[in-house]
Protein backbone atom coordinates (compact mmCIF):
# COMPACT_ATOMS: atom_id res chain seq x y z
CA UNK A 1 0.00 0.00 0.00
CA UNK A 2 1.42 3.38 -1.02
CA UNK A 3 2.10 5.93 1.70
CA UNK A 4 -0.21 8.93 1.57
CA UNK A 5 1.54 12.22 0.91
CA UNK A 6 0.90 15.95 0.91
CA UNK A 7 2.41 18.85 -1.03
CA UNK A 8 3.37 21.71 1.25
CA UNK A 9 4.10 25.06 -0.35
CA UNK A 10 5.36 28.46 0.69
CA UNK A 11 8.35 29.44 2.82
CA UNK A 12 6.65 29.51 6.22
CA UNK A 13 4.77 26.23 5.80
CA UNK A 14 7.89 24.34 4.75
CA UNK A 15 10.23 25.87 7.35
CA UNK A 16 7.77 25.43 10.23
CA UNK A 17 7.13 21.82 9.20
CA UNK A 18 10.89 21.22 9.22
CA UNK A 19 11.13 22.74 12.70
CA UNK A 20 8.11 20.88 14.08
CA UNK A 21 9.38 17.48 12.84
CA UNK A 22 5.85 16.03 12.73
CA UNK A 23 5.99 15.10 9.05
CA UNK A 24 8.27 12.86 7.04
CA UNK A 25 9.87 14.82 4.19
CA UNK A 26 10.37 12.98 0.89
CA UNK A 27 11.78 15.82 -1.21
CA UNK A 28 11.98 19.62 -1.30
CA UNK A 29 11.49 21.51 -4.56
CA UNK A 30 13.07 24.93 -5.13
CA UNK A 31 12.59 27.16 -8.16
CA UNK A 32 15.59 27.55 -10.47
CA UNK A 33 14.59 31.17 -11.04
CA UNK A 34 14.52 32.20 -7.38
CA UNK A 35 17.39 32.68 -4.99
CA UNK A 36 18.09 34.60 -1.83
CA UNK A 37 17.89 34.17 1.92
CA UNK A 38 14.72 32.08 1.88
CA UNK A 39 16.06 29.54 -0.59
CA UNK A 40 19.35 29.44 1.32
CA UNK A 41 17.52 28.84 4.60
CA UNK A 42 15.48 25.97 3.15
CA UNK A 43 18.55 24.45 1.50
CA UNK A 44 20.52 24.50 4.77
CA UNK A 45 17.65 22.97 6.75
CA UNK A 46 17.17 20.28 4.11
CA UNK A 47 20.85 19.32 4.11
CA UNK A 48 20.90 19.23 7.91
CA UNK A 49 17.99 16.76 7.87
CA UNK A 50 19.26 14.73 4.87
CA UNK A 51 16.29 15.67 2.70
CA UNK A 52 16.78 15.58 -1.10
CA UNK A 53 16.46 18.90 -2.95
CA UNK A 54 15.34 19.30 -6.53
CA UNK A 55 15.87 22.61 -8.34
CA UNK A 56 13.04 22.83 -10.81
CA UNK A 57 11.25 25.09 -13.28
CA UNK A 58 8.54 27.43 -11.94
CA UNK A 59 6.00 25.85 -14.32
CA UNK A 60 6.53 22.45 -12.68
CA UNK A 61 6.08 24.01 -9.23
CA UNK A 62 2.87 25.66 -10.47
CA UNK A 63 1.51 22.30 -11.56
CA UNK A 64 2.72 20.51 -8.42
CA UNK A 65 0.96 23.01 -6.14
CA UNK A 66 -2.11 23.43 -8.37
CA UNK A 67 -1.08 27.02 -9.15
CA UNK A 68 -1.01 28.12 -5.52
CA UNK A 69 1.19 31.00 -4.34
CA UNK A 70 4.17 28.74 -3.63
CA UNK A 71 6.89 31.44 -3.50
CA UNK A 72 9.22 29.11 -5.42
CA UNK A 73 9.20 26.54 -2.60
CA UNK A 74 7.34 23.24 -2.18
CA UNK A 75 7.85 19.90 -0.46
CA UNK A 76 6.52 16.39 -0.77
CA UNK A 77 5.74 15.17 2.76
CA UNK A 78 3.63 12.70 4.68
CA UNK A 79 0.16 13.93 5.64
CA UNK A 80 -0.14 16.08 8.74
CA UNK A 81 -0.58 13.74 11.73
CA UNK A 82 -3.81 14.06 13.72
CA UNK A 83 -5.23 12.25 16.71
CA UNK A 84 -8.68 10.93 17.62
CA UNK A 85 -10.72 13.44 19.64
CA UNK A 86 -11.89 10.68 21.99
CA UNK A 87 -8.34 10.63 23.41
CA UNK A 88 -8.52 14.22 24.63
CA UNK A 89 -10.77 13.49 27.62
CA UNK A 90 -8.28 10.84 28.79
CA UNK A 91 -5.45 13.38 28.59
CA UNK A 92 -7.46 15.99 30.48
CA UNK A 93 -8.24 13.48 33.23
CA UNK A 94 -4.50 12.90 33.74
CA UNK A 95 -3.50 16.56 33.52
CA UNK A 96 -2.26 18.32 36.66
CA UNK A 97 -2.84 21.76 35.13
CA UNK A 98 -6.04 23.28 33.64
CA UNK A 99 -6.49 22.45 29.95
CA UNK A 100 -7.69 24.85 27.27
CA UNK A 101 -9.47 23.16 24.36
CA UNK A 102 -10.70 24.70 21.11
CA UNK A 103 -13.57 22.91 19.34
CA UNK A 104 -14.22 24.09 15.78
CA UNK A 105 -17.73 23.46 14.45
CA UNK A 106 -18.07 22.88 10.69
CA UNK A 107 -15.75 25.67 9.53
CA UNK A 108 -15.50 25.40 5.75
CA UNK A 109 -13.11 28.23 4.84
CA UNK A 110 -9.44 27.13 5.06
CA UNK A 111 -8.41 30.74 5.71
CA UNK A 112 -10.68 30.99 8.75
CA UNK A 113 -9.49 27.67 10.13
CA UNK A 114 -5.85 28.57 9.49
CA UNK A 115 -6.29 31.91 11.28
CA UNK A 116 -7.98 30.19 14.24
CA UNK A 117 -5.20 27.61 14.53
CA UNK A 118 -2.52 30.30 14.53
CA UNK A 119 -4.39 32.31 17.16
CA UNK A 120 -4.99 29.20 19.26
CA UNK A 121 -1.26 28.51 19.46
CA UNK A 122 -0.57 32.12 20.48
CA UNK A 123 -3.34 32.03 23.11
CA UNK A 124 -2.13 28.87 24.83
CA UNK A 125 -4.71 26.38 23.55
CA UNK A 126 -3.65 22.81 24.36
CA UNK A 127 -5.85 20.82 21.98
CA UNK A 128 -7.66 21.76 18.76
CA UNK A 129 -10.62 19.57 17.79
CA UNK A 130 -11.92 19.61 14.20
CA UNK A 131 -14.78 17.56 12.62
CA UNK A 132 -13.81 14.95 10.03
CA UNK A 133 -16.84 15.72 7.87
CA UNK A 134 -18.46 18.89 6.49
CA UNK A 135 -15.47 20.95 7.55
CA UNK A 136 -12.08 22.13 6.37
CA UNK A 137 -9.49 19.68 7.70
CA UNK A 138 -5.69 19.95 8.19
CA UNK A 139 -4.12 20.38 4.74
CA UNK A 140 -1.35 22.23 2.94
CA UNK A 141 -3.76 25.09 2.20
CA UNK A 142 -4.55 25.52 5.89
CA UNK A 143 -0.87 25.27 6.79
CA UNK A 144 -0.22 28.08 4.30
CA UNK A 145 -3.06 30.26 5.63
CA UNK A 146 -1.78 29.77 9.19
CA UNK A 147 1.72 30.86 8.05
CA UNK A 148 2.98 27.44 9.09
CA UNK A 149 1.54 27.55 12.63
CA UNK A 150 -0.55 24.44 11.96
CA UNK A 151 2.66 22.40 11.79
CA UNK A 152 3.16 22.87 15.56
CA UNK A 153 -0.46 22.27 16.62
CA UNK A 154 -1.97 19.23 18.35
CA UNK A 155 -5.07 18.61 16.24
CA UNK A 156 -7.64 15.88 16.89
CA UNK A 157 -10.41 14.79 14.54
CA UNK A 158 -14.05 14.50 15.69
CA UNK A 159 -16.60 12.01 14.38
CA UNK A 160 -19.38 13.02 16.83
CA UNK A 161 -19.05 16.48 18.39
CA UNK A 162 -21.85 16.04 20.94
CA UNK A 163 -20.40 12.77 22.22
CA UNK A 164 -16.92 14.30 22.52
CA UNK A 165 -18.28 17.26 24.51
CA UNK A 166 -20.11 14.89 26.86
CA UNK A 167 -16.90 12.94 27.46
CA UNK A 168 -15.05 16.17 28.23
CA UNK A 169 -17.71 17.29 30.71
CA UNK A 170 -17.42 13.94 32.49
CA UNK A 171 -13.78 14.75 33.36
CA UNK A 172 -14.53 18.26 34.62
CA UNK A 173 -14.37 20.42 31.49
CA UNK A 174 -16.75 23.37 31.28
CA UNK A 175 -18.01 23.81 27.71
CA UNK A 176 -18.71 27.32 26.42
CA UNK A 177 -20.14 28.01 22.98
CA UNK A 178 -19.52 31.33 21.26
CA UNK A 179 -22.85 32.63 19.97
CA UNK A 180 -24.02 36.11 18.91
CA UNK A 181 -27.25 35.51 20.86
CA UNK A 182 -25.52 34.04 23.90
CA UNK A 183 -27.03 35.07 27.21
CA UNK A 184 -23.69 35.62 28.96
CA UNK A 185 -21.12 38.32 28.19
CA UNK A 186 -17.71 36.79 27.53
CA UNK A 187 -16.01 39.44 29.69
CA UNK A 188 -18.19 38.51 32.66
CA UNK A 189 -17.60 34.77 32.31
CA UNK A 190 -15.12 32.53 34.10
CA UNK A 191 -12.75 31.08 31.51
CA UNK A 192 -10.26 29.57 33.94
CA UNK A 193 -9.94 25.88 34.86
CA UNK A 194 -10.56 23.10 32.34
CA UNK A 195 -12.47 24.77 29.50
CA UNK A 196 -13.58 23.92 25.97
CA UNK A 197 -14.47 26.83 23.70
CA UNK A 198 -16.75 25.95 20.79
CA UNK A 199 -16.55 28.18 17.68
CA UNK A 200 -19.33 27.76 15.10
CA UNK A 201 -19.00 27.63 11.33
CA UNK A 202 -19.21 30.67 9.07
CA UNK A 203 -22.74 30.06 7.80
CA UNK A 204 -24.79 28.30 10.47
CA UNK A 205 -22.81 28.82 13.64
CA UNK A 206 -23.04 26.08 16.28
CA UNK A 207 -25.53 23.34 15.42
CA UNK A 208 -28.56 22.95 17.79
CA UNK A 209 -27.50 19.48 19.03
CA UNK A 210 -24.04 20.80 19.89
CA UNK A 211 -25.52 23.88 21.59
CA UNK A 212 -27.41 21.57 23.93
CA UNK A 213 -24.11 20.18 25.19
CA UNK A 214 -22.72 23.65 25.99
CA UNK A 215 -22.80 24.68 29.65
CA UNK A 216 -22.81 28.34 28.60
CA UNK A 217 -23.46 30.33 25.44
CA UNK A 218 -21.22 33.38 25.40
CA UNK A 219 -21.58 36.56 23.37
CA UNK A 220 -19.13 39.33 22.49
CA UNK A 221 -20.43 42.90 23.01
CA UNK A 222 -21.14 44.55 19.67
CA UNK A 223 -22.01 48.22 19.20
CA UNK A 224 -22.09 48.18 15.41
CA UNK A 225 -24.89 47.77 12.87
CA UNK A 226 -23.57 44.34 11.85
CA UNK A 227 -24.88 41.69 14.25
CA UNK A 228 -21.97 39.25 14.16
CA UNK A 229 -18.20 39.05 13.68
CA UNK A 230 -16.19 36.90 11.31
CA UNK A 231 -15.79 33.45 12.91
CA UNK A 232 -12.00 33.59 13.15
CA UNK A 233 -12.06 37.16 14.54
CA UNK A 234 -14.67 36.25 17.17
CA UNK A 235 -12.69 33.15 18.07
CA UNK A 236 -9.53 35.22 18.44
CA UNK A 237 -11.22 37.68 20.79
CA UNK A 238 -12.60 34.84 22.92
CA UNK A 239 -9.31 32.94 23.10
CA UNK A 240 -7.35 35.99 24.17
CA UNK A 241 -9.93 36.87 26.82
CA UNK A 242 -9.44 33.34 28.13
CA UNK A 243 -5.66 33.83 28.03
CA UNK A 244 -6.00 37.11 29.96
CA UNK A 245 -8.01 35.41 32.69
CA UNK A 246 -5.79 32.34 32.83
CA UNK A 247 -2.58 34.32 33.24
Amino acid sequence: MKEKYDILFGFHSVTEALKAKKRKFHKIFLSKKRSGKRSDTIEKMAKKNNIPIEWTDPAILDKLTQFANHQGIAASTSNFPTGNATEVAKRVAKSETPCFILVVENMEDPHNLGALIRTALCAGVDYILVPKDRSATPSSAISRSSAGAMEHADIFMITNTSAVLRSLKEVGVWVSGLDADGDKNIYESDLTGHIALVIGGEHKGIRPLVKKECDFLLSIPNLGKINSLNASVAGGIAMFEALRQRT
